[in-house]
């Protein structure tokens, strides 16, 4: 499904959308004039915000137990992603401060 496909199938659904507007869209768009349609709007601090919580699910499937489910009992999994989360609390580094 190609990317224009999601974006208005998001919209109809009224979803906004979080993820930048690629490159060669941006292209077409201009080439196309007002027949291209508005781009999509984009909020890079909303972006950033969502790229951290993509990255700590990442990072909670290291742990095969997580990211396979191995435990049958919803009490065991839920203990094993706390004991992941803490692994991952951590090995944690400080946030930077913002220059």
């Amino acid at each position: 499904m190609s990317a224009g496909r999601i974006r208005r199938l998001l919209r109809r659904r009224r979803i906004r959308t979080v993820t930048p507007e690629r490159r060669d869209q941006r292209t077409n768009h201009a080439r196309r004039g007002k027949a291209g349609g508005r781009p999509p709007a984009f909020n890079a601090e909303r972006y950033k915000r969502r790229n951290q919580v993509e990255r700590g699910f990442n990072r909670r499937k290291q742990f095969r137990a997580v990211g396979t489910r191995y435990d049958k009992l919803a009490m065991h999994y839920s203990a094993t992603v706390t004991i992941a989360e803490i692994m991952d609390w951590l090995q944690a580094k400080p946030d930077r401060p913002h220059s």
